[in-house]
């Protein structure tokens, strides 16, 4: 069994949460049957959202809807995405749509479902600080709480390259904001840099455009020598199960390291169904509009620059990785940054930086995501989507979600959940998984 809280007042709590994204949702929604874990998740956002700025018509999720917020660790949970299908009365016309691919704005739908039917959420709160004596207290713009443990998952924010900060803004943005952004740009010359999904999603929704609101001329730069297909294939995704998370936590920060650069496009690459969309349309804009010059295809090159080139218009200096003592330039009037998203600052544990062990840019944790820090060992923080170094690709991805939420709760309750089997492949030559000891 677990701890039973010393304290009584209601603002005490076993959980409190940092954050309400897909990570801290999913954790809610597994605690939720689970009443004695008394819990509290705080959001600074006045409602929930997922990419909501980028959710391009047709765009559709790259894993399998069973990876939800908690049925691949707790089938028979309320919070699922089928329960969601039913609850909704379109059970059966999912099915019948035969969607090969979920729609990513349908999977947003039921989360924000999910966020709805569960009372231990509050938004519209921004937490400011947290300390310790004992327990922790957080502190937000509104009250303050306490809690035995802490559970942060602040997610991802935008990230772009420090030469495009300072010129953000109506004609300059990232991908985050796409939808309110990427209005009137018929006739106008856009570059859309990234390589990943996002930018290929970007990129099609511009050229498939048509009449007065189709672009003069898309340009698509990348750094990647080619625009590479997501590894989708069944060894592959053995990455991104609970026992390859596992392993990879066991080896050195170097292999590690390795690993992640090597193996990028099992996560990061853009789905075939988007890649063949984009030929079929250069192949009409080119052979049947007779619009060659619609399109600019660079791949392979680095944005070393952009400066504005007058009359509105931006300068975009580019590099050839395989011939870089030349530059090309592309006269531009709207930049998009498709250039991903870094973990967010967690500025409200500033307090307690000076007890927390760290590895590179990471907090260091343990196998059940609890920092490694000064304090008793039945006061935890936990750590979601912020260890991509020391648990690999899937990290961030929604793979592993559920079951990284279930380590989690199992630990708050005390107990040890059942494990699945582990991968075909013999990941390493140790015969069993070796699990640090805790106080529960």
């Amino acid at each position: 069994m677990g701890h039973e809280s010393t304290h009584r007042d209601p603002a005490h709590h076993r959980c409190v949460g940092v954050g309400v994204g897909p990570a801290n949702l999913s954790l809610a929604s597994i605690l939720h049957s689970h009443p004695e874990v008394t819990n509290l998740f705080i959001d600074r956002k006045a409602a929930f959202g997922w990419h909501d700025g980028q959710q391009i018509p047709g765009a559709t999720l790259q894993v399998s809807m069973f990876k939800d917020l908690v049925s691949l660790s707790d089938p028979a949970n309320p919070f699922s995405f089928l329960s969601y299908l039913h609850d909704q009365g379109r059970v059966y016309h999912f099915l019948n749509a035969q969607f090969s691919d979920v729609p990513r704005q349908e999977f947003r739908n039921y989360l924000e479902w999910a966020s709805r039917r569960n009372g231990n959420l509050a938004f519209g709160e921004e937490v400011r600080e947290v300390g310790f004596d004992g327990v922790f207290t957080v502190r937000t713009d509104r009250r303050s709480v306490t809690a035995d443990n802490i559970v942060v998952g602040v997610g991802n924010r935008p990230w772009v390259p420090p030469q495009a900060r300072p010129h953000l803004g109506a004609s300059q943005f990232h991908i985050s904001e796409y939808l309110t952004r990427a209005r009137d740009l018929g006739g106008k010359r856009v570059a859309v840099i990234g390589g990943g999904q996002s930018g290929a999603e970007a990129f099609l929704e511009l050229i498939t455009r048509t009449g007065g609101e189709l672009p003069r001329r898309v340009s698509w730069i990348s750094r990647r020598r080619n625009y590479f297909p997501i590894d989708d294939s069944p060894f592959t995704n053995d990455f991104y199960m609970p026992c390859h998370s596992d392993y990879f936590y066991r080896l050195s920060p170097q292999a590690r390291s390795a690993f992640n650069a090597q193996h990028l496009l099992s996560s990061d690459g853009i789905s075939e169904a988007t890649l063949r969309d984009i030929y079929q349309r250069l192949y009409v804009l080119r052979f049947i509009e007779d619009r060659p010059d619609v399109v600019v295809l660079h791949p392979n090159r680095e944005v070393v620059d952009v400066t504005g080139a007058g009359g509105g218009a931006w300068d975009v200096t580019v590099r050839h990785n395989d011939e870089p003592h030349g530059t090309e330039h592309h006269e531009v009037d709207v930049v998009i940054w498709a250039t991903g998203f870094r973990p967010a600052p967690m500025d409200f544990l500033d307090g307690l930086a000076p007890r927390i062990e760290r590895e590179g840019g990471e907090f260091r944790i343990d196998q059940d995501y609890a920092v490694r820090w000064d304090g008793p060992l039945d006061r935890n923080i936990f750590v979601q989507n912020g260890a991509r170094g020391q648990r690999g690709l899937a990290d961030p991805n929604l793979s592993l979600n559920a079951w990284r939420s279930r380590r989690i709760a199992d630990r708050l309750r005390g107990v040890r959940g059942d494990q699945q089997l582990a991968s075909f492949i013999e990941w390493s030559t140790k015969d069993t998984e070796v699990r640090e000891p805790w106080t529960a």
